[in-house]
Order: structure tokens, then sequence, then C-alpha cells
């Protein structure tokens, strides 16, 4: 009879535990951020534009390591749900830059607050030091593996 090779178990991942958390952390905020109307993948681009001020969706996609297609599709949701307008260029119809509305520049700090009450649900029993740490070897891995792709999921 043949036996079966050994296998690690789950809990041994670094990576196990980091999607454990993960998910438990994305979930917490997605429903927050749902209950106000948008989704995350909503929120972060609303968020990039809260900074940039009015911006060609392509340059958006750069500043995200987004795909045109999907800014696009998420600026179109975010026009029909009020908090984003397009304005075509005067001289150039082709040109157009997004932004914020009235509304939407009502939300963002709203949707921040949700984020950091969120991070505090989830990190708040950690000392200072220990998210410090935490961070910086999070970046440590990022920086190492050369991402810059905002996470929106």
């Amino acid at each position: 009879m043949e036996s079966k090779p050994q296998v690690s178990e789950l809990t041994k991942h670094i990576g196990y535990w980091m999607r454990f958390v993960s998910n438990h952390v994305s979930h917490g905020f997605m429903t927050k951020a749902e209950a106000q109307g948008v989704t995350v993948a909503e929120w972060t681009i609303m968020r990039q534009m809260f900074v940039a001020g009015p911006v060609n969706p392509s340059q958006l996609a750069v500043q995200m390591g987004m795909t045109r297609g999907a800014i696009s599709k998420l600026v179109e949701r975010l026009c029909v749900k009020g908090v984003v307008r397009r304005t075509a260029s005067h001289g150039d119809r082709r040109y157009q830059s997004v932004s914020l509305t009235a509304k939407g520049e009502k939300l963002v700090p709203a949707l921040a607050r949700l984020a950091d009450k969120n991070d505090g649900e989830f990190f708040g029993h950690l000392t200072e030091e220990a998210r410090t740490d935490l961070v910086r070897l999070l970046r440590s891995i990022v920086d190492r593996n050369g991402w810059i792709d905002v996470p929106v999921n």
C-alpha cells in the first residue's frame, strides 16, 4: 500500500494567517462602506480623487495601478451615485477629467473615519510599537516584491 506524502499543516503557513486576518478586516470595512452606499473599490478611487483633485481617468488608472477599463467602470458607477462628475475639456471633447461632487467631498472624510474605526476594532488591542512593526514588516514584503497596485478588493 502506497503512503501519502507528508504535507505541511495549513496553519503553519504565514499566508494562511495573513489571509485569515485580511478576510475579516476587509469584510468589516466592506460592511461599513456598503452601509454608506459605496463599495471598497469605489472608496479607494474616491480617496485618491480627494487628494488628486480633478484628474484624467487615465492618470487615475496609473496612480492606482489599475486598468483604464476598471477605472471607467468604477467612475461610471460613482457618477450614477452622484459622488463623482465628468467634465469634458472645452478644447478637446475626447479629453475629460473626473472629480468629486460636493456629496463625494463630504462622503470621503466619513468613510475615512469608518476605515479608522475598522482598524481600531481589529488592531486597537496592539501596542503602538506592535502596529508599527506589523506595518513595517508588511511594507517590506510589498517593497521586496515591487507591488504598486492599490488593493481594491
